[in-house]
């Protein structure tokens, strides 16, 4: 592909809403831990010390939680239009990252809806389809099915004018 001769139509990275900065994050842990263990000490002075070690596994198992979630929001996805192709990078938090190419003249945008909210972006082609967008909320995922059925509209228009030329 020659970039200087194809017009970039869309050019957009798709990304999870990330949960709340880390120092936020260790805070919220901090105070839950802290509660916790005056709970766990009220108990162990009352006699019922069989309950502290579950106190101690409702903190770890938040901390493992919070973790998941930092890591679930490095994951994202660069779509970027020309003329010539949709290339779909994706790039997940955990895994390898997975590229895929292709016609955009051949691509449809499929939104699948359930009570009137979109469930899934799919775009298709040639009997393949790939789903993108699948961390996004409804709203965004609907407006980016918009804004990208729209490039490729423009790009397909730019690639019947070029070749008329």
């Amino acid at each position: 592909m020659n970039a200087t001769a194809d017009p970039v139509f869309l050019d957009a990275v798709l990304r999870p809403n990330p949960p709340m900065s880390t120092g936020v994050l260790r805070i919220i842990l901090a105070v839950v831990a802290a509660a916790n263990l005056a709970f766990a000490i009220g108990f162990m002075l009352r006699g019922a010390w069989p309950i502290a070690p579950f106190m101690g596994l409702d903190v770890a198992l938040l901390a493992w939680a919070l973790r998941a979630s930092r890591l679930a929001a490095q994951a994202y996805e660069h779509i970027r239009l020309t003329a010539a192709e949709l290339l779909i990078d994706t790039h997940p938090a955990r895994g390898p990252a997975k590229e895929v190419t292709l016609n955009p003249y051949w691509v449809s945008v499929h939104l699948d809806r359930t009570d009137e909210q979109p469930r899934k972006l799919t775009l298709r082609s040639h009997g393949k389809q790939l789903q993108v967008g699948s961390f996004l909320d409804p709203a965004s995922r609907l407006s980016f099915a918009g804004l990208l059925r729209n490039a490729l509209e423009r790009a397909r228009r730019w690639d019947a004018q070029s070749a008329a030329q």
